[in-house]
């Protein structure tokens, strides 16, 4: 009889800690306020990822397959579908992830901190000290990528310019055969039109 007491009131125990607070809930609503930011950024880069990727594949289309006189045309035509694009797909991203994150973002922090937890986060999160950081992320990040291109460059050159090569040979080899199987198309195309 004692055993089963003490294994519900260790089940009462464990659903009490699982049951979130109006505090702890308000806690989770005021950091997901503060991360929107980062939020909404992230989700614009999602969306924005499928044109860039490819806007670089065009980039390197244009440069072989159209000639020189059209490219600055074209490129520009493409770059306003694009813009069309995140223009009308970045904000709808946006908005839904906002809308997601309490059930994904917010439920996670709700299950892995405890209310405690939640306020130091929030403190560290307002801290001008951490604003200050994040500020300066860019900053770090552009100081790190010169002096690493700078002290790489040497190195990575010449590699890049063997993958060039490599991949122009590839390139060629491929093309000849393609030229020849596009010749062989259209005396066959006659020949069909011939017979009807």
């Amino acid at each position: 009889m004692k055993i089963w007491m003490m294994v519900a009131l260790l089940v009462l125990a464990s659903g009490a800690q699982a049951q979130t607070t109006p505090a702890k809930k308000e806690l989770v609503t005021k950091i997901l306020l503060l991360q929107q930011p980062a939020i909404e950024q992230a989700a614009q880069a999602l969306a924005e990822r499928p044109a860039l990727q490819m806007l670089q594949q065009v980039g390197m289309a244009l440069q072989s397959q159209v000639p020189p006189e059209k490219r600055e045309g074209l490129a520009k035509d493409i770059q306003a579908d694009a813009k069309k694009y995140a223009d009308e797909a970045v904000p709808l991203v946006r908005e839904r992830a906002v809308q997601l994150a309490p059930s994904t973002v917010g439920a996670l922090l709700d299950e892995k901190f405890s209310e405690d937890e939640l306020k130091q986060l929030i403190a560290i999160i307002e801290s001008p000290v951490n604003r200050k950081f994040l500020q300066l992320g860019a900053e770090m990040q552009n100081a790190l990528i010169d002096k690493l291109v700078a002290e790489t460059q040497g190195a990575i050159e010449p590699k890049v310019k063997a993958l060039e090569l490599a991949i122009g040979k590839r390139l060629a080899q491929a093309a000849p055969a393609e030229a020849a199987s596009k010749a062989a198309k259209p005396a066959k195309a006659p020949a069909k039109a011939a017979s009807k």
